[in-house]
């Protein structure tokens, strides 16, 4: 097939208008392997948001000045730059070698960088710790390139679905573990193991050691039982091919293709929205903690860490439901592009609550019910925005040609990574500078992400209504 589809309309098909008895059947006991990959990014990840800002004030970075913690809060920011630099060069790797010994690598040292991210007591060391994490997890693009390998244009949206809902699994149980697990000396008083010295110096090491701990199953699961679904392949000179061959001749087999030539305006096009969508959420996702830990004084809500936990805990749970009952019927009833821009557009209803629950907590000077009514459609628009990413996912994958899918999944999450690790700085900084400098009341950052998304749903409508046909 070509990369420019020339058939006419009637030839044409979507996702959805395949007969339910044409899909082809999922590989439910590989896919399930891969879902346990997937996990593993969001508990690593999430699980240090509910105690990361009382962690830092804590090492007493800010010099005890609470304004400034948004400027360190955004550190997780090095975790995604560092997986930007390595990514790319891991997933071209499992092009040739296979995708699972790339996937081991990842487990592996994610589960050691965490141990590491425990056992810090400097701001230094938990740098050190978070980089090794992105540098040796190339996780996420190679799991996506073994489910598009396990899975075609049938039966991809059934296999896609699973993905956000995986994702939101974790991000419940991660904060959760970090908010519950933290500082066990003072969550569980009455435990004289919890008192000794160790924890009193490590009190963050806990929630470390159990998250460490489930990617440590996850890495014996793939090792034991995941079957390779891209064989090696061998590099094939381009001069082969001669400068007026057509697409599919260039696309076909084996051949690993040249970054250059993969450059197609599907692959640039369904790369810029994911990148736009993974910057707003991860926006999202940093400064929802950050704001629920400051003061009302200052922006926030003045709440706890276990408090904090529960809260995104719920935010995953309703995330992961609503993907559950609604990602495949919704792709069906308004396809791919439908339920992108639709759950893109969320953020223009978003970022106006921030400020509007801190100015009802000012007003009263403490939480009420209409300020937690408020929380929970935040954390209900949210779990319809990430519904886009399986939609932007399946884009993405279509848009690969097969032989080369590890490199397209690998860039679109190499350039993903950049942008999440601009966000996290990006949105908490605004947050500090905002409160600093009380622009527009301490507000101005909502408004220049509020213009953020407006340009990401123009964006969105770049587009085409229905998803390219696989590549082969």
């Amino acid at each position: 097939m070509s990369v420019t589809d020339v058939r006419t309309p009637t030839e044409r098909t979507t996702l959805l208008s395949h007969p339910v008895n044409q899909r082809t059947p999922l590989q439910h006991a590989q896919l399930a392997i891969v879902m346990l990959v997937q996990i593993c990014e969001p508990l690593t990840s999430q699980s240090i948001y509910p105690y990361i800002n009382q962690l830092i004030s804590e090492l007493d970075i800010t010099g005890g000045d609470e304004k400034k913690v948004g400027y360190y809060a955004g550190m997780e920011a090095l975790f995604f730059l560092a997986e930007a630099i390595a990514t790319l060069h891991w997933s071209r790797a499992s092009d040739a070698v296979g995708r699972k010994p790339i996937l081991l690598i990842g487990l592996f040292g994610s589960a050691i960088s965490m141990l590491m991210f425990g056992l810090s007591r400097t701001f230094l060391t938990l740098v050190i710790s978070r980089s090794l994490c992105g540098l040796l997890n190339a996780n996420v693009s190679v799991m996506k390139s073994t489910l598009g390998d396990l899975t075609d244009r049938t039966n991809r949206a059934d296999a896609f679905v699973f993905l956000p809902i995986v994702w939101a699994t974790g991000a419940s149980l991660g904060p959760l573990i970090g908010g519950s697990l933290a500082r066990p000396h003072d969550r569980f008083p009455q435990s004289t193991f919890f008192s000794t010295h160790f924890w009193l110096r490590f009190p963050y090491f806990l929630p470390c050691l159990v998250v460490s701990g489930c990617v440590i199953v996850a890495w014996s699961v793939v090792l034991a039982f995941l079957k390779e679904t891209a064989p090696r392949k061998r590099q094939v000179p381009t001069s082969k091919h001669p400068t007026n061959s057509r697409p599919e001749d260039r696309y076909g087999g084996n051949t690993s293709i040249p970054m250059r030539q993969l450059m197609t305006f599907p692959v640039v096009v369904s790369i810029s929205n994911y990148v736009v969508l993974a910057l707003l959420n991860i926006i999202i996702v940093a400064l929802i903690p950050l704001f629920l830990a400051m003061p009302i004084t200052i922006g926030g809500l003045g709440l706890d860490p276990p408090k904090i936990g529960w809260i995104l805990c719920i935010y995953g749970f309703i995330t992961g439901l609503f993907n559950l009952f609604f990602f495949a019927r919704l792709v069906r009833w308004i396809g791919e592009k439908r339920m992108f821009v639709w759950g893109l557009s969320t953020t223009l209803l978003i970022f106006p609550l921030f400020p509007l629950m801190n100015a009802l907590a000012r007003e009263r000077g403490e939480l009420w019910w209409g300020v937690y009514a408020l929380i929970t459609c935040l954390l209900f628009l949210g779990s319809i925005m990430d519904v886009s990413f399986g939609a932007i996912f399946m884009f993405v994958t279509a848009s690969a040609p097969a032989s080369s899918r590890g490199a397209v999944n690998g860039l679109s999450q190499t350039s993903v990574s950049l942008a999440r690790s601009i966000g996290p700085i990006l949105g908490t900084s605004l947050f500090s500078v905002s409160v600093q400098k009380n622009l527009l009341g301490g507000y101005f950052v909502y408004v220049a992400l509020f213009s953020l998304s407006c340009i990401a749903v123009c964006l969105a409508d770049r587009l085409p209504d229905d998803v390219w046909n696989d590549i082969e």
